[in-house]
This record gives C-alpha cells, sequence and structure tokens, in this order.
C-alpha cells in the first residue's frame, strides 16, 4: 500500500512537470566546483606558496561567484583575503586570468573603466577553472612578492585537481 501511495505521488508530480524541472527551457544548467575541491585547490595553492616561503591568502568561488573556500596562512596580511577573494571574483567573470586584464587595461584607454566596476580586482592571481572549456570556478591568491608568484602558487591549486575536473 506505501509503494501505490509513493507510486502515485510520483505519477501525479510528473504530471504536473515537477520531475523534469531541470529540462525547463527557461533554464540554463551550471556546472560547478564542489566544495571538497575548491578546499583541496585552496590548500594547495597555499602550500605552494609556503614552500616558496610566501605568506598568503587563497580565495576559491564556484561558477556562480560564490566563495566555496578562504584559507589565510599565519602572517599573511590582513588585505590578502579580501584581494584573493576579489582576484578570483575577477578571474571569474572575465573567464581569464587576472594578468591578462592587468595587460589589456594597461593597453587600452578605454579599458581603464574596468577598474572601476565594483568587485573586481585589476592585479595577477586570479585564475579561471576550467572543466573542459566551461569555467566551473575561480581561484584568487594574494600575499606573494610580485605578481608572478601569486598566479603560479594559483595555478599549483589548480594541478592538484586535475583530475577531479577531468572526471579520471
Amino acid at each position: 500500500m506505501r509503494y501505490l501511495a509513493v507510486a502515485t505521488t510520483a505519477v501525479m508530480l510528473a504530471g504536473m512537470g515537477v520531475s523534469n524541472t531541470l529540462n525547463a527551457k527557461g533554464l540554463v544548467p551550471l556546472s560547478s566546483i564542489s566544495s571538497a575541491t575548491a578546499l583541496a585547490a585552496a590548500s594547495a595553492a597555499k602550500e605552494s606558496c609556503s614552500k616558496m616561503g610566501f605568506h598568503v591568502s587563497v580565495t576559491v568561488v564556484d561558477a556562480a561567484g560564490n566563495v566555496l573556500a578562504t584559507l589565510r596562512d599565519d602572517g599573511a596580511g590582513p588585505h590578502t583575503a579580501i584581494a584573493s577573494h576579489r582576484k578570483a571574483y575577477t578571474a571569474l567573470t572575465t573567464r581569464m586570468p587576472t594578468s591578462q586584464m592587468v595587460k589589456i587595461v594597461g593597453a587600452s584607454p578605454e579599458a581603464f573603466g574596468l577598474r572601476q566596476i565594483e568587485g573586481l580586482l585589476i592585479l595577477s592571481g586570479g585564475l579561471p577553472i576550467k572543466a573542459g572549456d566551461s569555467v566551473v570556478g575561480a581561484i584568487g591568491v594574494s600575499g606573494a612578492p610580485g605578481p608572478e608568484s601569486d598566479e603560479k602558487c594559483g595555478s599549483a591549486g589548480i594541478a592538484s585537481i586535475a583530475d577531479a575536473l577531468d572526471g579520471k
């Protein structure tokens, strides 16, 4: 009898279109990095910088720009947590490394206005996280000396989760 009630409810909901919500024409599917994978990437990026003697903050955001992980190393400046978040957000929304945005803004007077968009930070150290051609999140690192170092640590974080992104 209980099975019949469950089956009847399922049929009724299916008839109302509830079971097919994810296939609705007005919705867009969104692939995103998981919180566990984000934490793994952040940990690997922080560890990479620590091995070079740098005290940094690392933030990973999901495909919608929500913070999934933030780590601040002992000794990292208080501003680095905010900067790492803004770098990650910038890389996500522009779908490119923030080092590339630095070059674009530096080369084009018209692009200077990008610096005024709330939430963006046009400094190296932010990288999109991709699964195939899809951007599924982004990582931002702040606190290492020089723009190359932040980006190198972020790249190490992404490399550490490559298998999770490839589905291997």
